[in-house]
């Protein structure tokens, strides 16, 4: 049908402009979330374009979802604003009609959003976390410059080496400082090297002095050493343990009962969901009212979609605490928006309002007393 491919030849022109807009917005932010923990010492500098990237893929479920949204609120906007809605009705179609055309659109935007949203989001945070946590489970000797003084990965020490030394794992005249909640230390070295002793980082100190400094009270303790060992941080691990729930496929997921788990698994789910509730809102909802303004159906379509996405994030929390299950969750939100979507498609389809309900009601019962 003629009037079913020119909407889909709009709706890809305008899902495909929201899509570059929103794209571009969202690596604009994480180009900037990206270089402020390259600069806290989080993500090595040299992949900050890698970790932009692997970020803006696992986002690309929302993007996909809202681009969807906005692209049909936005084209059945102007279709009843430039009258071809008017056109549609009279010719005996009505707004129910409009629901396979769309779908016959959205359904590989759809399918997408699943793939992203099952594979390719805990793929993506796992490529993150591992380079972050390669960046991170560097020895705090590795950090240092020579003749410079370098916080260390927590924060709770200052190192400072004399000079450079031709193996990457030691170091010449060392100088550290340590805060602890209840004590200072200054400990220094003519040498020092790093092993790796029971899965844990050490800093093997030799030939050195160590000065304890008890906070808030008074008295200092110095002591001399040939060899002193220091925790730096664990080993590099690539055990499941270590991974952030974000992070597990969807196939463990599945195979869990744990309710963080069935939590992640059901957000996961869920946006594939939604995508198929916003097709059906975006018909439901898309109308120009000239006294509310062009853009009131847009606005409303955006908080929305925001609402429904938090309810989500919400829904998430309270699966993982137990106070409710995956399966009934998104039965209550997911089958209750597709639900509320249908109700509110049949009565503009139908023609309904709280009036007419009203005055049918009324004319009903007029015409029974009249037999009467």
């Amino acid at each position: 049908m003629l009037f079913d491919s020119s909407i889909r030849k709009e709706l890809a022109r305008s899902f495909g402009a929201t899509l570059v807009v929103l794209v571009t917005i969202v690596m604009t932010m994480m180009l900037i979330r990206t270089l402020g923990q390259a600069s806290r010492g989080s993500v090595n500098p040299q992949d900050v374009m890698l970790v932009m990237g692997y970020t803006v893929l696992g986002q690309l479920p929302t993007i996909l979802s809202l681009c969807l949204f906005v692209a049909i609120v936005g084209v059945l906007s102007r279709m009843y604003r430039d009258s071809e809605m008017v056109i549609w009705f009279a010719s005996g179609r009505g707004l129910m009609s409009l629901l396979p055309p769309l779908l016959r659109f959205a359904w590989p935007v759809m399918l997408a959003i699943a793939a992203l949203s099952l594979v390719v989001w805990p793929w993506a945070n796992q490529q993150i976390q591992e380079l972050k946590s390669q960046y991170e489970q560097r020895s705090d000797v590795d950090r240092i410059a020579p003749g410079q003084f370098q916080e260390s990965s927590n924060g709770s020490r200052v190192f400072f080496i004399d000079r450079d030394s031709p193996d990457a794992t030691s170091a010449s005249n060392v100088f550290i400082a340590t805060n602890e909640p209840t004590k200072e230390t200054v400990t220094s070295a003519e040498s020092a090297r790093l092993e790796v002793r029971n899965g844990d980082r050490m800093a093997l100190l030799f030939n050195g002095q160590r000065l304890e400094m008890p906070l808030g009270k008074p008295g200092l303790r110095v002591s001399e050493f040939k060899e002193y060992g220091t925790r730096v941080g664990d080993a590099k691990s690539g055990g499941i343990d270590d991974v952030a729930l974000k992070t597990r496929g969807t196939l463990e997921l599945v195979g869990s009962s744990i309710p963080a788990f069935r939590g992640e698994l059901g957000w996961r789910i869920g946006l594939a969901f939604a995508a198929l509730n916003f097709v059906v809102l975006g018909l439901a909802v898309a109308v120009v009212n000239p006294r509310a303004g062009r853009s009131s159906s847009m606005a409303f379509a955006l908080f929305a979609f925001v609402v429904y996405y938090n309810l989500m994030t919400v829904g998430q929390s309270w699966v993982a605490a137990q106070r409710i299950g995956m399966v009934p969750f998104m039965l209550l939100l997911h089958g209750g928006a597709f639900a509320l979507a249908l109700l509110l498609l049949a009565a503009r389809h139908n023609q309904w309002s709280i009036r007419s309900l009203f005055s049918g009601g009324h004319r009903a019962k007029t015409a029974a007393k009249g037999a009467a």
